[in-house]
Protein backbone atom coordinates (compact mmCIF):
# COMPACT_ATOMS: atom_id res chain seq x y z
CA UNK A 1 0.00 0.00 0.00
CA UNK A 2 1.21 3.44 -0.97
CA UNK A 3 2.40 5.61 1.54
CA UNK A 4 2.49 9.58 1.88
CA UNK A 5 6.06 9.78 0.64
CA UNK A 6 5.54 8.00 -2.41
CA UNK A 7 4.00 11.65 -4.02
CA UNK A 8 4.64 14.89 -4.62
CA UNK A 9 2.13 16.70 -2.17
CA UNK A 10 4.23 20.66 -2.80
CA UNK A 11 1.28 23.32 -2.87
CA UNK A 12 -1.39 21.00 -2.90
CA UNK A 13 -4.76 20.97 -1.00
CA UNK A 14 -4.64 17.74 0.75
CA UNK A 15 -7.54 16.59 2.21
CA UNK A 16 -7.11 14.47 5.17
CA UNK A 17 -9.83 12.46 6.70
CA UNK A 18 -9.13 12.52 10.80
CA UNK A 19 -10.80 10.67 13.52
CA UNK A 20 -10.91 13.63 15.91
CA UNK A 21 -14.01 12.45 17.22
CA UNK A 22 -12.72 13.31 21.11
CA UNK A 23 -14.67 13.24 24.22
CA UNK A 24 -16.09 16.61 25.45
CA UNK A 25 -17.91 17.93 29.27
CA UNK A 26 -21.23 19.49 28.78
CA UNK A 27 -19.20 23.12 28.23
CA UNK A 28 -17.42 21.67 25.68
CA UNK A 29 -14.63 21.05 27.12
CA UNK A 30 -12.09 18.25 25.81
CA UNK A 31 -11.84 15.79 28.04
CA UNK A 32 -9.23 13.21 26.34
CA UNK A 33 -7.17 14.10 23.57
CA UNK A 34 -5.25 11.17 22.57
CA UNK A 35 -7.12 11.32 19.19
CA UNK A 36 -5.91 14.97 17.67
CA UNK A 37 -1.97 13.94 19.17
CA UNK A 38 -1.92 10.98 17.28
CA UNK A 39 -2.70 12.93 13.95
CA UNK A 40 -0.08 15.58 14.57
CA UNK A 41 2.59 13.07 12.81
CA UNK A 42 0.60 13.46 9.63
CA UNK A 43 0.07 16.70 9.94
CA UNK A 44 3.87 18.03 10.40
CA UNK A 45 4.99 15.88 7.35
CA UNK A 46 2.33 17.98 4.71
CA UNK A 47 3.55 20.88 6.59
CA UNK A 48 6.80 20.38 5.58
CA UNK A 49 6.05 19.23 2.28
CA UNK A 50 4.80 22.47 2.16
CA UNK A 51 0.93 21.28 1.29
CA UNK A 52 -2.53 23.07 1.98
CA UNK A 53 -3.85 20.81 4.82
CA UNK A 54 -7.73 20.50 5.07
CA UNK A 55 -8.41 18.27 7.67
CA UNK A 56 -12.12 16.52 7.94
CA UNK A 57 -13.70 14.60 10.66
CA UNK A 58 -16.43 13.73 12.88
CA UNK A 59 -17.96 14.61 16.41
CA UNK A 60 -20.33 12.40 18.21
CA UNK A 61 -23.45 10.99 16.40
CA UNK A 62 -25.82 14.06 15.56
CA UNK A 63 -27.21 11.81 12.39
CA UNK A 64 -27.24 13.66 9.59
CA UNK A 65 -28.20 17.11 11.14
CA UNK A 66 -26.42 20.79 12.54
CA UNK A 67 -26.01 19.75 16.47
CA UNK A 68 -24.09 22.65 18.15
CA UNK A 69 -22.77 19.80 20.42
CA UNK A 70 -21.03 18.00 17.77
CA UNK A 71 -19.40 20.87 16.53
CA UNK A 72 -15.69 20.20 15.94
CA UNK A 73 -14.87 24.36 17.19
CA UNK A 74 -13.41 22.28 20.47
CA UNK A 75 -11.20 20.54 18.25
CA UNK A 76 -9.97 23.23 16.26
CA UNK A 77 -9.31 25.84 19.89
CA UNK A 78 -7.47 22.74 20.60
CA UNK A 79 -5.51 22.19 16.99
CA UNK A 80 -4.70 26.54 17.84
CA UNK A 81 -2.51 25.43 20.82
CA UNK A 82 -0.04 23.82 18.39
CA UNK A 83 -0.64 25.24 15.50
CA UNK A 84 -1.51 28.90 16.24
CA UNK A 85 -2.11 31.90 13.43
CA UNK A 86 -1.51 28.68 10.65
CA UNK A 87 -5.19 27.15 11.41
CA UNK A 88 -8.37 28.37 10.41
CA UNK A 89 -11.73 27.42 10.93
CA UNK A 90 -15.17 26.78 8.50
CA UNK A 91 -18.47 26.44 10.11
CA UNK A 92 -19.48 23.80 6.58
CA UNK A 93 -17.47 21.04 5.07
CA UNK A 94 -18.84 21.55 1.87
CA UNK A 95 -19.86 24.65 -1.15
CA UNK A 96 -17.91 27.13 -2.98
CA UNK A 97 -17.54 29.12 0.19
CA UNK A 98 -15.82 26.12 1.61
CA UNK A 99 -13.78 25.46 -1.70
CA UNK A 100 -12.93 29.04 -1.68
CA UNK A 101 -11.15 29.15 1.68
CA UNK A 102 -9.16 26.13 1.04
CA UNK A 103 -7.73 27.76 -2.34
CA UNK A 104 -6.82 30.65 -0.20
CA UNK A 105 -4.73 29.23 2.56
CA UNK A 106 -1.05 29.05 1.90
CA UNK A 107 1.11 26.27 1.58
CA UNK A 108 1.89 24.66 5.27
CA UNK A 109 -1.34 26.24 6.96
CA UNK A 110 -4.44 24.37 8.32
CA UNK A 111 -8.06 24.08 7.40
CA UNK A 112 -10.38 22.49 9.83
CA UNK A 113 -13.72 21.68 8.19
CA UNK A 114 -17.04 21.41 9.95
CA UNK A 115 -18.43 18.07 10.90
CA UNK A 116 -19.06 15.31 7.92
CA UNK A 117 -22.01 13.94 9.58
CA UNK A 118 -24.10 17.04 9.79
CA UNK A 119 -25.01 15.66 6.17
CA UNK A 120 -27.03 12.37 6.10
CA UNK A 121 -24.99 11.82 2.77
CA UNK A 122 -21.66 10.50 5.08
CA UNK A 123 -23.44 7.53 6.96
CA UNK A 124 -25.73 6.75 3.93
CA UNK A 125 -22.41 6.50 1.52
CA UNK A 126 -23.76 9.21 -0.63
CA UNK A 127 -21.51 9.36 -3.63
CA UNK A 128 -22.75 12.63 -4.64
CA UNK A 129 -21.85 14.06 -1.27
CA UNK A 130 -18.46 12.05 -1.37
CA UNK A 131 -18.07 14.17 -4.52
CA UNK A 132 -18.78 17.26 -3.33
CA UNK A 133 -16.44 17.05 -0.46
CA UNK A 134 -13.71 15.69 -2.68
CA UNK A 135 -13.48 19.30 -4.34
CA UNK A 136 -11.50 20.78 -1.07
CA UNK A 137 -9.02 19.39 -2.15
CA UNK A 138 -6.53 17.67 -4.88
CA UNK A 139 -5.08 14.57 -3.03
CA UNK A 140 -6.75 12.67 -0.74
CA UNK A 141 -5.17 10.89 2.60
CA UNK A 142 -7.49 8.55 4.72
CA UNK A 143 -5.77 8.47 8.27
CA UNK A 144 -9.05 7.74 10.53
CA UNK A 145 -7.92 4.38 11.93
CA UNK A 146 -10.71 4.87 14.40
CA UNK A 147 -13.16 4.82 11.66
CA UNK A 148 -11.72 2.83 9.33
CA UNK A 149 -14.47 -0.31 9.84
CA UNK A 150 -17.14 1.93 8.40
CA UNK A 151 -18.14 2.28 4.88
CA UNK A 152 -19.09 6.06 4.78
CA UNK A 153 -18.59 8.31 1.98
CA UNK A 154 -15.46 10.63 3.40
CA UNK A 155 -13.97 6.96 4.46
CA UNK A 156 -14.07 4.93 0.95
CA UNK A 157 -16.08 7.41 -1.31
CA UNK A 158 -13.88 10.47 -1.38
CA UNK A 159 -11.37 7.74 -3.41
CA UNK A 160 -13.90 7.75 -6.44
CA UNK A 161 -13.02 11.46 -6.84
CA UNK A 162 -9.53 12.15 -6.01
CA UNK A 163 -5.88 9.92 -6.16
CA UNK A 164 -5.31 8.88 -2.52
CA UNK A 165 -3.24 6.76 0.22
CA UNK A 166 -3.39 6.07 3.54
CA UNK A 167 -1.63 8.19 6.21
CA UNK A 168 1.41 8.22 8.54
CA UNK A 169 -0.88 6.83 11.40
CA UNK A 170 -2.71 3.98 9.75
CA UNK A 171 0.31 2.61 8.69
CA UNK A 172 1.88 2.89 12.21
CA UNK A 173 -1.68 1.02 14.11
CA UNK A 174 -1.18 -1.24 10.77
CA UNK A 175 2.13 -2.15 11.62
CA UNK A 176 1.35 -3.09 15.38
CA UNK A 177 -1.37 -5.15 14.47
CA UNK A 178 0.52 -7.22 12.46
CA UNK A 179 3.06 -7.79 15.37
CA UNK A 180 0.12 -9.01 17.12
CA UNK A 181 -0.60 -11.99 14.47
CA UNK A 182 2.75 -13.00 15.10
CA UNK A 183 3.06 -12.61 18.88
CA UNK A 184 5.89 -13.82 20.95
CA UNK A 185 4.62 -15.82 23.49
CA UNK A 186 3.04 -16.61 25.78
CA UNK A 187 0.12 -14.08 24.61
CA UNK A 188 -2.50 -12.87 27.01
CA UNK A 189 -5.28 -10.87 25.43
CA UNK A 190 -7.41 -9.40 28.00
CA UNK A 191 -11.34 -8.36 27.06
CA UNK A 192 -14.21 -5.75 29.24
CA UNK A 193 -16.00 -3.71 28.39
CA UNK A 194 -20.15 -3.73 27.83
CA UNK A 195 -21.25 -5.11 24.86
CA UNK A 196 -20.84 -8.50 23.98
CA UNK A 197 -22.52 -8.88 20.18
CA UNK A 198 -19.37 -6.51 18.82
CA UNK A 199 -17.11 -8.33 20.69
CA UNK A 200 -17.94 -12.35 20.14
CA UNK A 201 -15.57 -12.55 17.08
CA UNK A 202 -12.88 -11.11 18.59
CA UNK A 203 -13.14 -13.18 21.75
CA UNK A 204 -13.56 -16.45 19.32
CA UNK A 205 -10.23 -15.70 17.04
CA UNK A 206 -7.92 -14.28 20.28
CA UNK A 207 -9.14 -18.07 22.33
CA UNK A 208 -7.96 -19.70 19.15
CA UNK A 209 -4.91 -17.74 19.12
CA UNK A 210 -3.92 -16.69 22.48
CA UNK A 211 -2.24 -18.64 25.47
CA UNK A 212 -5.03 -16.95 27.47
CA UNK A 213 -7.91 -14.78 27.34
CA UNK A 214 -8.86 -13.23 30.38
CA UNK A 215 -12.35 -11.30 30.55
CA UNK A 216 -14.25 -8.55 33.14
CA UNK A 217 -16.80 -5.74 32.65
CA UNK A 218 -20.28 -6.70 31.70
CA UNK A 219 -18.99 -9.06 29.15
CA UNK A 220 -17.79 -11.02 31.75
CA UNK A 221 -21.21 -10.92 33.92
CA UNK A 222 -23.09 -11.93 30.70
CA UNK A 223 -20.62 -14.71 29.94
CA UNK A 224 -21.05 -15.76 33.52
CA UNK A 225 -25.15 -15.74 33.37
CA UNK A 226 -25.22 -17.78 29.87
CA UNK A 227 -23.11 -20.30 32.43
CA UNK A 228 -25.58 -19.94 35.09
CA UNK A 229 -23.05 -19.36 37.28
CA UNK A 230 -24.57 -16.18 38.82
CA UNK A 231 -27.38 -13.95 38.28
CA UNK A 232 -27.46 -11.36 35.33
CA UNK A 233 -29.58 -10.20 31.95
CA UNK A 234 -29.89 -13.47 29.73
CA UNK A 235 -28.93 -11.80 26.28
CA UNK A 236 -30.57 -12.53 22.75
CA UNK A 237 -30.75 -15.60 21.24
CA UNK A 238 -28.23 -14.53 18.66
CA UNK A 239 -25.34 -13.88 21.14
CA UNK A 240 -26.12 -17.17 22.64
CA UNK A 241 -26.16 -18.86 19.81
CA UNK A 242 -22.87 -16.94 18.91
CA UNK A 243 -21.46 -17.83 22.33
CA UNK A 244 -21.40 -21.72 22.17
CA UNK A 245 -19.28 -21.66 19.44
CA UNK A 246 -16.38 -20.51 22.49
CA UNK A 247 -15.69 -23.08 24.62
CA UNK A 248 -16.21 -21.73 28.41
CA UNK A 249 -14.87 -24.36 30.14
CA UNK A 250 -11.74 -24.23 28.57
CA UNK A 251 -8.50 -23.62 31.07
CA UNK A 252 -7.10 -20.75 29.06
CA UNK A 253 -10.51 -18.85 29.57
CA UNK A 254 -10.70 -16.84 33.01
CA UNK A 255 -13.69 -15.40 34.31
CA UNK A 256 -13.91 -13.66 37.28
CA UNK A 257 -13.80 -15.89 40.46
CA UNK A 258 -15.43 -12.67 42.53
CA UNK A 259 -16.89 -9.77 42.22
CA UNK A 260 -17.85 -6.22 43.05
CA UNK A 261 -21.58 -5.71 43.36
CA UNK A 262 -23.92 -3.01 44.40
CA UNK A 263 -28.09 -2.03 43.96
CA UNK A 264 -27.46 0.29 41.85
CA UNK A 265 -24.84 3.32 40.75
CA UNK A 266 -25.66 5.97 43.57
CA UNK A 267 -23.11 6.81 46.12
CA UNK A 268 -24.85 5.92 49.16
CA UNK A 269 -25.90 2.22 47.74
CA UNK A 270 -23.60 -0.59 49.55
CA UNK A 271 -21.41 -2.49 48.28
CA UNK A 272 -20.31 -5.76 48.42
CA UNK A 273 -17.76 -8.59 47.42
CA UNK A 274 -19.13 -11.47 46.97
CA UNK A 275 -18.83 -15.33 44.31
CA UNK A 276 -20.39 -15.21 40.96
CA UNK A 277 -23.08 -17.42 42.40
CA UNK A 278 -23.71 -14.93 45.50
CA UNK A 279 -25.32 -12.16 43.30
CA UNK A 280 -28.49 -11.11 44.42
CA UNK A 281 -31.25 -10.30 42.06
CA UNK A 282 -31.64 -6.91 42.92
CA UNK A 283 -27.99 -6.54 42.67
CA UNK A 284 -25.43 -5.63 39.47
CA UNK A 285 -21.84 -6.31 38.79
CA UNK A 286 -19.32 -3.20 38.76
CA UNK A 287 -16.21 -4.53 39.15
CA UNK A 288 -14.21 -7.60 39.14
CA UNK A 289 -13.10 -9.02 43.14
CA UNK A 290 -9.44 -8.97 44.61
CA UNK A 291 -8.90 -12.41 43.62
CA UNK A 292 -9.43 -12.12 40.28
CA UNK A 293 -7.33 -9.38 40.20
CA UNK A 294 -4.67 -11.09 42.01
CA UNK A 295 -5.09 -14.21 39.30
CA UNK A 296 -5.19 -11.80 36.10
CA UNK A 297 -2.07 -10.06 37.45
CA UNK A 298 -0.65 -13.75 37.85
CA UNK A 299 -1.27 -14.65 34.41
CA UNK A 300 -0.22 -11.39 33.08
CA UNK A 301 3.52 -11.67 34.54
CA UNK A 302 4.24 -14.15 32.53
CA UNK A 303 3.29 -13.06 29.28
CA UNK A 304 5.39 -11.84 26.04
CA UNK A 305 2.51 -10.17 24.26
CA UNK A 306 -0.49 -8.34 25.96
CA UNK A 307 -3.36 -7.18 24.56
CA UNK A 308 -6.44 -5.15 26.77
CA UNK A 309 -9.71 -4.13 24.96
CA UNK A 310 -11.92 -2.70 27.57
CA UNK A 311 -11.86 -1.84 31.18
CA UNK A 312 -12.81 -4.38 34.05
CA UNK A 313 -15.61 -2.50 35.43
CA UNK A 314 -17.68 1.02 35.97
CA UNK A 315 -14.29 2.49 36.80
CA UNK A 316 -15.37 5.85 36.07
CA UNK A 317 -17.19 5.46 39.33
CA UNK A 318 -14.21 5.53 41.82
CA UNK A 319 -15.97 2.77 43.80
CA UNK A 320 -15.49 0.54 41.21
CA UNK A 321 -11.62 1.63 39.80
CA UNK A 322 -9.65 -0.67 41.77
CA UNK A 323 -10.26 -4.12 39.37
CA UNK A 324 -9.36 -1.71 35.92
CA UNK A 325 -6.61 0.09 37.76
CA UNK A 326 -4.65 -2.85 39.16
CA UNK A 327 -5.01 -4.74 36.05
CA UNK A 328 -3.50 -1.98 34.04
CA UNK A 329 -0.71 -1.50 36.41
CA UNK A 330 -0.03 -5.17 36.09
CA UNK A 331 0.46 -4.99 32.44
CA UNK A 332 3.09 -1.97 32.89
CA UNK A 333 4.66 -3.68 35.77
CA UNK A 334 5.54 -6.47 32.60
CA UNK A 335 8.44 -4.71 31.51
CA UNK A 336 9.28 -7.70 29.02
CA UNK A 337 6.19 -8.01 26.90
CA UNK A 338 5.08 -5.79 24.27
CA UNK A 339 1.59 -3.89 25.35
CA UNK A 340 -1.04 -2.84 23.34
CA UNK A 341 -3.94 -0.97 24.36
CA UNK A 342 -7.44 -0.54 22.41
CA UNK A 343 -10.50 1.33 22.95
CA UNK A 344 -12.02 4.57 23.75
CA UNK A 345 -12.90 3.65 27.37
CA UNK A 346 -9.68 1.65 27.62
CA UNK A 347 -7.71 4.86 26.94
CA UNK A 348 -9.69 7.17 28.97
CA UNK A 349 -8.27 4.60 31.94
CA UNK A 350 -4.98 4.61 30.82
CA UNK A 351 -4.63 8.32 30.56
CA UNK A 352 -6.42 9.25 33.47
CA UNK A 353 -4.15 6.80 36.15
CA UNK A 354 -1.34 8.06 34.05
CA UNK A 355 -0.32 4.56 32.74
CA UNK A 356 -0.14 5.80 28.73
CA UNK A 357 4.34 5.72 29.23
CA UNK A 358 4.06 2.09 29.98
CA UNK A 359 2.70 0.90 26.78
CA UNK A 360 4.19 0.00 23.66
CA UNK A 361 0.59 1.05 21.57
CA UNK A 362 -2.64 2.78 22.83
CA UNK A 363 -4.51 2.52 19.36
CA UNK A 364 -6.74 5.20 18.08
CA UNK A 365 -9.80 2.82 17.09
CA UNK A 366 -11.92 0.72 19.51
CA UNK A 367 -14.10 -0.63 16.86
CA UNK A 368 -11.59 -0.82 13.89
CA UNK A 369 -9.21 -3.06 16.65
CA UNK A 370 -12.33 -5.04 17.06
CA UNK A 371 -12.97 -6.10 13.96
CA UNK A 372 -9.71 -6.52 13.05
CA UNK A 373 -8.86 -8.67 15.79
CA UNK A 374 -12.05 -10.23 15.08
CA UNK A 375 -10.77 -11.90 11.29
CA UNK A 376 -12.67 -9.03 9.93
CA UNK A 377 -12.05 -6.77 7.48
CA UNK A 378 -11.86 -2.77 7.39
CA UNK A 379 -13.55 -1.34 4.41
CA UNK A 380 -11.42 1.76 4.48
CA UNK A 381 -8.06 0.28 4.63
CA UNK A 382 -9.47 -2.56 1.90
CA UNK A 383 -9.79 -0.81 -0.96
CA UNK A 384 -5.82 0.25 -0.53
CA UNK A 385 -5.15 -3.82 -0.93
CA UNK A 386 -5.33 -3.83 -4.58
CA UNK A 387 -2.98 -0.94 -5.27
CA UNK A 388 -0.18 -2.43 -7.90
Amino acid sequence: MKKIEDFDLKNKRVLVRCDLNVPLDDKGTILEDHRIRAMLPTIEYLREQGSKIILLSHLGRPEGKVVKSFSLKPVYLKLKEWFGEDIFFIEDCIGEKVISKTKEIKEGQILLLENVQFYPGENARNLEYAEKLSKNGDFFIFDAFGQAHRDYASITGIQEFLPSCLGILIHKEMEVLKKIENPERPYVAIIGGVKIDSKISMIKNLFEKSDHVLIGGKIANTLLAIKGLCEGEIPSKEVIEAVSQINLTSLDLHLPLDVIVSPNTSEDSYTREVGPGNVRSNEDIFDIGPDTIEKFSEIIKTAKTIVINGPMGFFEDKRFTKGTKEVLKAIVNNKEAFKVAGGGNTADAIFEFGLEEGFDHISTGGGAMIKLLGGEKLPGIEIYKDED
